[in-house]
């Protein structure tokens, strides 16, 4: 049977045959006759010398794994004797597998879940899908040389041999991953700053001592911008501290009920449904401190809108509004708020710099939370350099489909 077969990632082959035996696929390829070049000489011969049948893995088709028969012919040199084979574009010199099968598993091997999963899936081994992957990750994931003026750095739980945390640092105003530390130490960080960090003016990162001391030993004096998510939440901590103490002495339906109805205590009071407004009026009216409490919350959440549309043209006048909240709370004399703004007033600078600045952290939490599924689908990863390659890889990879063609 002689005939000629369009098939994909099959161009300008003859396919002459096509056998289905025990329940894979069997294609006849092979290429049309014409002169090559010596690779020795340069002379153009049309001179066989022999063919070779050479075995090889293709993508499945009718979902059937398939292998292909590829009649390989050999030309002869009649100037210099030199033997060499003829060109092909669908698998390369010393390869098992097509150029579209190794194109498909290097793209599933970052998106899939786990390395084994692409290889059921390719029929194959998960160790040749790992090295396929760490072949991939050798060549696409460029090294930094010289960070950007605006970085934003965050950790994450990878529990590698390295150790149970990594830093991440990405690019603050396209948002993408630069680099992954090993560790979170403060030595690592400002070691890594100190090498690559020449250009870096803007930093923006969590509320954490040993990350602002690291960059500014290495870095200076650059702007550093706490992420707003953080400084909030210390608000909330308070008033979430005020009510379980106070409600220690609600009775009992009433204590476990207020635990349950928590979130009406964070939500912002124009949005409760009539059910949560009348929850929240009923606690509030149970302790005169819890009502006092969620009051300095409101006053703060006022303040927080206003300064996000004012911030860049009047950052003076956010900063008077800041102190006269603190006025409110100090008045107030609750422990649990006198607490949360010590800590707005230990990064009173950093916690204005978000507003004159308008940078945030939250894209860098999204790639963390995408890091943990990573993780968690995979049942973790014990190398550094594997994991830290298929999260880069799985961002720059983001928008291309795991299909071909």
């Amino acid at each position: 049977m002689d005939f000629i077969m369009n098939m994909p990632g099959l161009k300008d082959c003859n396919v002459t045959n096509l056998v289905e035996r025990d329940g894979k696929v069997e294609v006849y390829v092979e290429m049309e006759r014409k002169p090559h070049s010596c690779p020795r000489c340069g002379e153009e011969t049309e001179r066989i010398h022999d063919y070779r049948y050479q075995k090889v893995k293709h993508l499945k088709w009718f979902e059937r794994m398939t292998q292909l028969w590829y009649k390989r012919r050999r030309y002869s040199c009649p100037s210099c004797g030199k033997r060499f084979s003829e060109e092909n574009g669908f698998v390369e010199r010393y390869q098992r597998t097509s150029v579209e099968w190794n194109q498909a598993v290097s793209i599933r091997s970052i998106k899939a879940k786990t390395f084994k999963e692409v290889g059921e899936t390719y029929g194959s081994s998960a160790t040749t899908i790992v090295r396929r992957f760490d072949q991939l990750a050798e060549t696409e994931i460029k090294e930094v040389n010289s960070l950007p003026s605006v970085i934003a750095i965050d950790e994450y739980k990878g529990d590698t041999k390295e150790g149970k945390y990594q830093l991440i640092i990405a690019d603050g105003i396209t948002k993408q991953p630069l680099d992954i530390l090993p560790n979170r130490y403060k030595k690592t960080i400002k070691q890594y700053l100190q090498k690559h960090g020449a250009k870096v003016e803007v930093v923006i990162m969590d509320m954490s001592p040993a990350f602002k001391a690291a960059v500014q030993n290495a870095l200076g004096k650059p702007i550093i911008v706490a992420d707003r998510f953080h400084f909030c939440r210390y608000i909330y901590w308070g008033l979430d501290r005020v009510r379980r103490r106070v409600q220690k002495d609600f009775h009992d339906y009433d204590r476990k009920k207020c635990k349950r109805m928590k979130y009406v205590f964070h939500k912002a009071k124009g949005r409760l449904k009539d059910d949560e407004q009348w929850h929240l009026e009923r606690y509030l009216s149970m302790s005169d401190e819890l009502k006092v409490a969620y009051e300095l919350k409101e006053a703060y959440r006022e303040w927080f809108e206003e300064a996000k549309l004012m911030g860049k043209e009047h950052i003076s006048l956010v900063k008077e509004n800041l102190q006269s909240f603190y006025k409110k709370v100090i008045d107030a004399e609750i422990p649990e708020m006198i607490s949360a703004i010590k800590t707005f007033q230990n990064w009173q600078i950093e916690i204005l710099n978000s507003f004159a600045y308008d940078y945030s952290n939250g894209f860098l939490e999204g790639i963390n939370n995408t890091t943990k599924v990573i993780k968690r689908n995979a049942y973790g990863f014990r190398s550094f350099k594997r994991f830290r390659a298929k999260i880069l890889l799985a961002r720059q990879y983001k928008d291309v489909g795991v299909h071909i063609g």
